[in-house]
């Protein structure tokens, strides 16, 4: 297989996680107070947000040929990373 094909899976398998972790902390907002639950869905608004935007990326990766993907790897790794730690940045505030 080849190494474009490798990174795709392995970034949707990492998307699908991330959607995943995104709905427990959606289901765990549930449970709170309606303050608190404010303030959670907006943070699930914005890990939302991020994952549509790394979803674009992705999509733009699978349509890139052979020769142009690794021009756009940084830009999705970079969209990776900022999803990862807000994610993780949520995770540790709810």
């Amino acid at each position: 297989m080849g190494m474009k094909k490798e990174y795709e899976r392995k970034l949707q398998a990492q998307l699908d996680e991330w959607s995943a972790e995104i709905d427990k902390l959606k289901a765990k907002a549930e449970g709170e107070k309606a303050d608190k639950k404010i303030e959670y869905y907006e943070q699930i608004d914005t890990l939302k947000s991020m994952q549509a935007n790394a979803e674009v990326k992705l999509s733009e990766l699978k349509n890139a040929s052979d020769n142009a993907w690794e021009d756009l790897k940084a830009g999705v790794d970079s969209a990776w990373e900022s999803l990862g730690e807000a994610l993780d940045s949520a995770k540790s505030r709810f």
